[in-house]
């Protein structure tokens, strides 16, 4: 194992499972044998506000934070949140998206407008760029709400991770009611990762 950190950031809004996703990556690297280190930084404590969670691991992690142009791998579940936290990654870094838009509450009260074209924004910037329809992929898993669970298994193609520690790690991590739903709507991400 080399000594270098792997930085990661998921990115969205309150409600979308972030937390989740961000506990059974952390839980898949530490079956791995890697030291992880993570942490959640909340815009607004209810549903809706920004999230943005951090996970960093390697042979040794120091701190929690990924350093500003450090990230490795953005991992957006919505596509505004996703394009403001573009300065946290590096250049030549990767970028798995939800094509998920949602009205923050300035656009909702007519404030402002949802901006056009993130999209292809993103995508100057960072050509290792894919974007998933998250909702209608869980939908054909079982559950437009295990979209989290997607986005996973399309991450986690791109981390040098063997696919039985993503399992175990959800199977400790997701409830159990909805354990199948979520290997399978992983399964399927993993799909569209490679």
């Amino acid at each position: 194992m080399s000594n270098r950190v792997t930085n990661i950031l998921l990115v969205g809004v309150g409600g979308q499972g972030i937390l989740l996703a961000a506990e059974i990556l952390s839980e898949a690297v530490l079956l791995a044998g890697f030291d992880v280190k993570k942490s959640e930084i909340h815009g607004m404590s209810q549903r809706g506000g920004s999230v943005v969670s951090h996970v960093r691991y390697g042979t040794e992690v120091f701190s929690p934070i990924v350093p500003e142009e450090e990230g490795d791998i953005l991992f957006g579940f919505e596509l505004m949140e996703t394009y403001r936290s573009l300065p946290l990654l590096r250049q030549g870094g990767a970028v798995v998206a939800n094509d998920l838009r949602i009205a923050p509450p300035s656009v909702l009260m007519g404030q402002d407008t949802y901006p056009d074209g993130l999209i292809e924004r993103i995508k100057e910037r960072f050509p290792d760029f894919l974007l998933l329809d998250g909702q209608r992929l869980a939908g054909e898993a079982g559950n437009p709400r295990a979209a989290n669970t997607v986005l996973l298994g399309a991450v986690s193609r791109r981390l040098d991770i063997d696919e039985q520690f993503w399992l175990q790690a959800l199977e400790k991590m997701a409830p159990k009611k909805a354990l199948e739903v979520n290997k399978t709507a992983f399964l399927l991400g993993r799909s569209y990762g490679g």
